[in-house]
């Protein structure tokens, strides 16, 4: 399992909810190459629960989307956007019971569109949520010149 380095955290104006080191008020997701796999392990902060201590939906599916993006940043190597997220719920996510570990993989792509599976798991390895998540992909050049994409190579220390 190799750690990502998030490229962009040093970028003016850069305040991802999802990702960003920066934003204290966000999930603060950290991630790692494991195979096919981008995989996280995260402590789910009290405040982002729904009701009493059950971890909001939408931030499981926010979650299970920005983990897709890295899988576009360090697979697919280039960006994207959302086109489609279908997310299935399927045991209740509590924010108390320790790390929940978020993994996603490719399992399609043509030109135009990537399509990934990812999924939350509790702290004992249940599948809590997963989605299929479709990305938009922008060529290589538009993503660099547009979205300040740095290259796979920069995920990677040297």
């Amino acid at each position: 399992m190799r750690k990502l380095i998030n490229p962009y955290s040093n970028l003016e104006g850069y305040n991802c909810f999802g990702c960003s080191p920066n934003n204290q008020l966000g999930l603060q997701m950290e991630f790692y190459e494991d195979g096919d796999y981008v995989v996280s392990d995260w402590m789910p902060k009290k405040h982002l629960a729904g009701y009493g201590n059950i971890l909001h939906g939408g931030i499981q599916s926010t979650i299970l989307d920005e983990i897709a993006s890295w899988v576009v940043s360090v697979k697919v190597k280039t960006v994207g956007v959302t086109a489609t997220l279908n997310v299935k719920y399927k045991n209740t996510v509590f924010t108390d019971k320790g790390k929940l570990t978020i993994r996603a993989k490719l399992v399609d792509q043509n030109r135009k569109f990537a399509v990934i599976h990812a999924e939350l798991l509790n702290s004992g390895g249940t599948v809590c949520s997963e989605a299929e998540i479709k990305y938009f992909i922008f060529p290589l050049e538009v993503a660099k010149r547009k979205f300040h994409y740095p290259g796979v190579e920069a995920f990677f220390e040297k």
